[in-house]
């Protein structure tokens, strides 16, 4: 009963949240096991701990939300460093696509390491980027009332489906006011547009212009979507003064050449060779393509070690940033910076400094520099060890992250006869996270 309990609990957490994290990180997904080991180790946790009560301000809750948050942002890139129980030494092996010009063109290798080729290069120059369809209607003076009171309507089709938009306007309602209506019946339709609204030059007017997410279209594909007006004249005469069904931009497709041969794609994302997924970002100077190729294997852990560095001075900033306030026991700056302080004799000779407010600092040529040496193997057990304590702290936090809050003890347990009393933490430990706090 308990496990079946247990699997509902769990279906229904990561139904209901686990989109809203807003994160798509393979990290992110847990087996129910986890969700059981996880449990388990919060009643252990605070089984011992004492009775106490919290501030109710807004700040001791943030802060506790902010140090779950910023732990598992931590346990996410750890476990990325530490896949297959290799340590950052596997990432010379790992190859990472880069391009000379990233403000063009940037790359990601998503192929398979093994066939891949030494060098793996290209040259891709791009003529034009892929665009969405766009129509944009005429600019109404913002305050004005161009509109009789009264239902309207409109039925907007795109090439597989067709939708009916119905909307009211009150006697009162302005013209930005009217506009704002059918941004917001658009975006929350959800069906592939987004709807903004735009000033003239000076400001005291407005139009509604409404683009396609969609890039990019076929030769006899037509138009991504049109709109048309309803049947009766009043919602005709509504759609002469919008004007949104008039296309100011049609959808086109993206140009590029890739090792001088012309090629076109609908969208500004696409893979080549089954290697590389390729992101175009602007057009290029007239023959100057850009040149994709991969990292050098000590780049590839300098990158790695900087995410690390992020994530760790990421927390230390947290930590700073609550240290005068009523919430803060000062506990977790002190438990976090004793970390890198531990290694500090150390960091020297792999370019990482210690520095006055406890964040890390990375000086990427020594780092490099120490691995290229007969000594590497020294660096990475350097790092290796930094990147596991790191980890455990982060573990430790998230399961308790009121360890670090500033609170009054009320009364301290039995030491022979324990209880778990899983309200106090699990509140801000657990899945369930008030983030509007």
């Amino acid at each position: 009963m308990a496990g079946t309990a247990l699997n509902v609990a769990y279906d229904q957490m990561n139904m209901m949240y686990g989109a809203s994290l807003g994160t798509s990180s393979k990290y992110d997904a847990h087996k129910k096991e986890d969700l059981r080991s996880t449990s388990d180790r919060i009643s252990k946790s605070n089984r011992r701990s004492p009775l106490y009560k919290i501030s109710e301000s807004k700040d001791v809750k943030r802060f506790a939300i902010d140090i779950k948050e910023q732990a598992h942002m931590i346990k996410n890139i750890v476990a990325s460093l530490s896949e297959n129980g290799e340590g950052l030494e596997s990432a010379i092996s790992k190859k990472i696509a880069t391009s000379n010009q990233p403000d063009v063109v940037t790359a990601e290798f998503v192929g398979d390491e093994a066939s891949a080729s030494a060098k793996g290069g290209f040259k891709l120059e791009v003529r034009q980027l892929a665009t969405p369809q766009v129509n944009t209607g005429k600019f109404m003076r913002r305050n004005g009332h161009d509109f009789k009171a009264g239902s309207y309507s409109f039925d907007l089709n795109t090439n597989t489906t067709s939708y009916e938009f119905q909307y009211n306007v009150n006697y009162d309602d302005t013209n930005e006011q009217v506009l704002n209506k059918l941004r917001k019946l658009i975006n929350n339709a959800n069906i592939g547009l987004t709807a903004d609204l735009i000033s003239d030059e000076r400001g005291n007017s407005k139009a509604l212009q409404i683009s396609s997410k969609q890039t990019g279209a076929g030769e006899d594909d037509g138009p991504l979507f049109t709109i048309v007006a309803g049947t009766d004249s009043a919602s005709r005469s509504a759609m002469k003064r919008l004007g949104i069904d008039q296309i100011s931009s049609p959808a086109e497709n993206s140009s590029f050449l890739l090792n001088g041969n012309e090629h076109s794609s609908y969208s500004n994302t696409f893979t080549v060779n089954n290697q590389f997924e390729i992101t175009l970002n602007g057009v290029s100077e007239p023959g100057e393509p850009a040149t994709i190729g991969f990292k050098p294997s000590a780049d590839a852990v300098a990158d790695n070690v900087e995410t690390l560095i992020d994530a760790y001075n990421s927390m230390i900033d947290t930590a700073n940033r609550y240290s005068d306030s009523d919430s803060s026991s000062g506990n977790l700056l002190s438990d976090v910076s004793r970390i890198a302080r531990s290694f500090s004799s150390n960091f020297e000779a792999v370019g990482l400094s210690v520095n006055n407010d406890s964040t890390l600092s990375l000086n990427r040529d020594t780092l490099k520099h120490a691995l290229q040496t007969s000594n590497a193997s020294a660096t990475f057990d350097v790092l290796n060890k930094f990147r596991d304590a790191l980890g455990r702290k982060a573990d430790q936090a998230s399961i308790d992250p009121m360890n670090y809050v500033k609170k009054i003890i009320v009364a301290y347990k039995n030491p022979e006869r324990t209880f778990a009393t899983p309200y106090i933490s699990s509140l801000y430990a657990g899945l369930l996270m008030d983030r509007n706090c």
